[in-house]
């Protein structure tokens, strides 16, 4: 018959076992640091528990019987085990792991394509990241760091930001596309074409203004898409052409999946790296921190080395 484990005696099993080791009351006693009286009192009621004696009390001293010999045979096996694996688990390193805060575009087509750089440089470290467009204010209960664009300075209050890099906008189409619609000649072809425009028409008005073409010369038209992630998916597909961050499309251009139709690029705002403080950081996220530093200055050295 087994016993349900609410119900197991474990206060009466280690005065035993420390007892039946010593095979002295006094020594159990010492070991776990209460009386001799306790000691004597637990064996007791393990003893009445079972039904049958454990010890053979002699004048001085104890002996162990039959049944106390087996049982104490297991609990020392038992106690041993346990101990060995807790002592493990004190002395390994928990993983650690730092909370990063990504808008949705960034999240998706610049740092998930990166982050097993990450993994391989400090597999110690597991990154969890919250998706979000939100501020956060870097409560305990929030992540400690946080990646974010600004299309101006630094706008996030009770923190620290850090400018990671420049964003910079250039049509960019599909190879198919480019193809099979009207000649590009001049930015005013782009015309005739499907713009994709990213939560408003600002970034394409922006663009034809710096390319010295009037704003009424361009029709205010094309799929209005939520982020960058959905305008470069359709331009992969041969929707139209999109204004792309050519920090964040710098993969597709180098294959050849997407084409620059014209070396007109305007500015558009700055990606930054922002924390309650960046001189606080934890271990973890301060070396979270350095990586995508230097991930950011790899991508724009790639970038200038285009140009």
């Amino acid at each position: 018959m087994r016993m349900k484990r609410g119900r197991l005696p474990l206060t009466a099993l280690r005065s035993f076992e420390a007892a039946g080791r010593h095979l002295s009351f006094s020594k159990a006693a010492e070991e776990l640091f209460v009386s001799q009286a306790a000691i004597s009192r637990q064996i007791r009621e393990l003893e009445t528990f079972l039904r049958q004696p454990l010890f053979e009390r002699h004048h001085r001293r104890v002996e162990l019987t039959d049944t106390g010999r087996r049982l104490l045979d297991q609990l020392v096996r038992s106690f041993d085990a346990i101990d060995r694996l807790l002592g493990e688990l004190v002395a390994a390193p928990a993983q650690s792991v730092v909370r990063v805060s990504v808008e949705p575009s960034l999240a998706s087509v610049w740092l998930v394509p990166r982050l097993n750089r990450f993994r391989q440089l400090r597999p110690d470290i597991d990154v969890s990241l919250e998706v979000d467009a939100r501020l956060i204010e870097f409560r305990s209960d929030q992540p400690e760091l946080a990646l974010r664009f600004s299309a101006n300075a630094t706008s996030w209050p009770r923190s620290q930001a850090e400018r990671l890099a420049s964003t910079v906008d250039s049509p960019v189409l599909s190879p198919a596309l480019l193809a099979s619609g009207p000649p590009l000649e001049k930015p005013i072809d782009l015309a005739r074409y499907t713009l994709l425009h990213e939560e408003n028409r600002q970034g394409w008005t922006r663009w034809f203004e710096a390319a010295g073409v009037p704003a009424d010369a361009v029709p205010a038209r094309g799929p209005m898409l939520a982020d960058i992630s959905l305008s470069k998916q359709a331009a992969l597909l041969g929707h139209g052409v999109a204004l792309g961050d050519l920090l964040q499309i710098g993969k597709e251009l180098e294959t050849g999946a997407l084409v620059k139709p014209f070396d007109i690029d305007v500015a558009s705002g700055g990606y930054w790296l922002v924390a309650r403080s960046l001189k606080e950081l934890s271990e973890p996220a301060a070396a979270f921190a350095d990586w995508v530093r230097s991930e950011f200055a790899e991508s724009r050295r790639t970038l200038e080395a285009k140009d």
